[in-house]
This record gives C-alpha cells, sequence and structure tokens, in this order.
C-alpha cells in the first residue's frame, strides 16, 4: 500500500526523494510516464517494474519512512528552507541544459539568487595564503559586477570564495554535498549561517545525508551547471577541482585558470587546465571581457604608497613569490638571523608576507 499523502505536491515530491536506490535518473523515468509525483505512488509494482528495479519498485510501493517524511515537513515549514523541483517554473534554466539535472533541490537562504548570473570559483582545500587571498578578491570583483559567486563550501579556496562573494552586490551559493540538517565541514558552521542568512545554501541530497565521499564529485556538476564560468584558483593535479573544470567543459561552460609558480604542487593542476585550453587569467576583467559583460575593480587593491614601499624593500625583492625558507633567504639578504626574523614577523602583521608550513614565508598581494 502506498504511503497516504495529502493533496500538496511538495510532500509527494518529498516522499518521492526519500525512496532508497531510486536516484535523480529514476525519478526523471517515473516522471516522464506517470506525471507528478503524487501519481506514481499509485502504481502498480508491475507498472513501476518497467522504470525501475523490482527493490526499488516494491519500496515505492510501501512508501518512503513516515519518521523521515515527517522531519523533512517539519523543516520545510521554516521560512527560509524551500524545496524546488524540475515543477517549478523557477527551476533554474541553466541546470535544465546538464545531461542530469536533479529532480529535487533543498534551499536554505535566498531562492531568487538562483535567478542570477553565476560564475563559480573553486578550488583547493590545502589552499596557500595567497591562494586564498585572490580567491576572495577575484570572487569580490565578479560580485560587484553582477555574478553570484557560487562554490562548494569546502575549506581553503571555496570558502574564500564565498566570503568575496557574499561582501558583494551578487552575494553568494553553496552547493552541499550533504543534507541541508547538516554543515559539513564543521569548521565552516559561522560562514554556513551567514550564507543562509545573506545568500543561499542548497543540495540534491535529502535531510539527513552525511558526508560521503561520493556525494562530493557529484554534487561538483551543479556548481558549473548553475555558472556561466568557472575559475580554478589552485589545484593539485589529483583536485577535484579539476572535476568541476572537466563537467564545466562538457557543460559548454567557460572554464579559467590562475597561474602559479612552477614549483607549487598546488598550481600544476592550474597549468595542466591551461595547456588543455583554459583561459589565463590574472585580473578580473580578464573573465568579463571573455563572457562579454561590464568591467570589474581589479582583484588585489592596495594602497600604492604600499606598492612603492614594497617594490624597494630588498626583502621582498628578495622573497620573489615563491615560499621560500629563511634559511635560504639569509644567504640571499645577508642579515643577522634576529634581524630577519624580526623583519618577517613585521611583515607578517602587516599583512605583506604569510608564514608558511615547513618554516616558510610567501609574499602576498
Amino acid at each position: 500500500m502506498p504511503i497516504p499523502l495529502p493533496g500538496a505536491e511538495p510532500e509527494a515530491w518529498l516522499a518521492l526523494d526519500l525512496i532508497h536506490g531510486l536516484g535523480g535518473e529514476g525519478i526523471r523515468k517515473l516522471l516522464a510516464r506517470f506525471g507528478a509525483p503524487s501519481a506514481i505512488f499509485g502504481q502498480s509494482v508491475t507498472s513501476l517494474n518497467e522504470l525501475v528495479s523490482p527493490t526499488v519498485a516494491r519500496a515505492i510501493a510501501a512508501g518512503p519512512s513516515a519518521e523521515k517524511l515527517e522531519a523533512s515537513l517539519v523543516w520545510l515549514k521554516s521560512d527560509s528552507n524551500h524545496l524546488l523541483t524540475l515543477a517549478d517554473e523557477d527551476y533554474p534554466a541553466r541546470l535544465l541544459e546538464i545531461a542530469d539535472p536533479p529532480p529535487i533541490l533543498y534551499l536554505k537562504g535566498r531562492r531568487d539568487l538562483l535567478a542570477k548570473p553565476g560564475f563559480a570559483v573553486v578550488g583547493s582545500r590545502n589552499a596557500t595564503p595567497s591562494g586564498l587571498q585572490n580567491a576572495e578578491a577575484f570572487a569580490r570583483s565578479l560580485s560587484e559586477a553582477g555574478f553570484t559567486i557560487i562554490s562548494g563550501m569546502a575549506l581553503g579556496i571555496d570558502a574564500a570564495a564565498h566570503r568575496g562573494g557574499l561582501s558583494g552586490a551578487g552575494r553568494s551559493i553553496a552547493v552541499v554535498g550533504t543534507g541541508l540538517d547538516l554543515v559539513y565541514p564543521a569548521r565552516n558552521k559561522t560562514l554556513a549561517h551567514e550564507l543562509a542568512e545573506n545568500g543561499l545554501i542548497l543540495s540534491e541530497f535529502a535531510l539527513g545525508t552525511p558526508a560521503l565521499a561520493k556525494n562530493f564529485p557529484r554534487r561538483n556538476r551543479i556548481i558549473s551547471g548553475l555558472s556561466r564560468g568557472v575559475l580554478i584558483v589552485e589545484a593539485a593535479l589529483a583536485s577535484g577541482s579539476l572535476i568541476t573544470a572537466r563537467q564545466a567543459g562538457e557543460q559548454g561552460r567557460e572554464v579559467f585558470a590562475i597561474p602559479g609558480s612552477i614549483h607549487s604542487s598546488l598550481s600544476k593542476g592550474c597549468h595542466q587546465l591551461i595547456k588543455q585550453g583554459a583561459k589565463l587569467v590574472d585580473d578580473a576583467n580578464d573573465i568579463l571581457v571573455e563572457l562579454q559583460w561590464g568591467s570589474a575593480k581589479p582583484a588585489t587593491v592596495t594602497n600604492q604608497d604600499e606598492v612603492t614601499d614594497a617594490e624597494s624593500d630588498p626583502l621582498l625583492d628578495a622573497m620573489g613569490y615563491d615560499a621560500v625558507a629563511i634559511d635560504t633567504l639569509l644567504e640571499r639578504v645577508k642579515l643577522p638571523a634576529d634581524q630577519l626574523i624580526a623583519r618577517l614577523t613585521e611583515l607578517e602583521l602587516d599583512g605583506v608576507i604569510a608564514s608558511m608550513p615547513g618554516g616558510k614565508y610567501q609574499r602576498l598581494g
């Protein structure tokens, strides 16, 4: 016997999404044959067997967990929580262009942001200070130019991109790989609250879905699918960001990458993308020109006096822009160790350089 469902379709959509083993492809097949979700629950197991496995057909006939359905309905009562389905007029048109659009999306925050032009900024979880600075600055510039910044709320580049997007007019959307009743990673709890308040968090996964490794590459197609283009800030050769870049290319989106040091493992993924045809950028306007958009403020704005001082500083000249160890700097600048450490501390406090793992320092900006 199918579970008794009230007439309102949102409840039927939730019930359908809670059927174990069904998935997006199965839902789309059933919708194409039977129409509305409520009609699917009225079908016989024999009819369902024509489109899904016998196990899934029996699960549909039995209905979802009443407890889980009730929990989802309670969650949906909050003014900030929404359910977006293929049947809704405001379902993002760009997602309909991809090969496997999610039939159901759970939303927390500003639903209206999905109607605005989006641009994705992604990269390494183990980002360098320079990478974090670039991600936030590019995202801020693109947000001020009118793009909503889309990323995956991971640590590192993603989090920096969200911060930059939220600080601009376009705001930011996080596409996550868990249910929206969870915050993952937990260290981004404050960021998640700000996104829910001033931006948007969305997921195709039902409430209660934990952080499963297989779900994160899958959510990447939504990040690129919602976007006009994708910028990779830092990425190793095995980075999940390269999956997003590949999916973006398959979806006909523009792919951009910021180059870095030839000695940095976090630059090799970006360099590989550039060799494969991604567009090299060192300024947000490079992206806007390619997308035939307006113009942006410079991605990094620095006081001119600071620029002059930085350019005339022998220590900064000796550092270059690669991460460098103190022993190497001692050889280059010929300063006593105590004076060098004092100067490095001063520059770090001023935000001109950052300390790196292994006792190294890197110049910023």
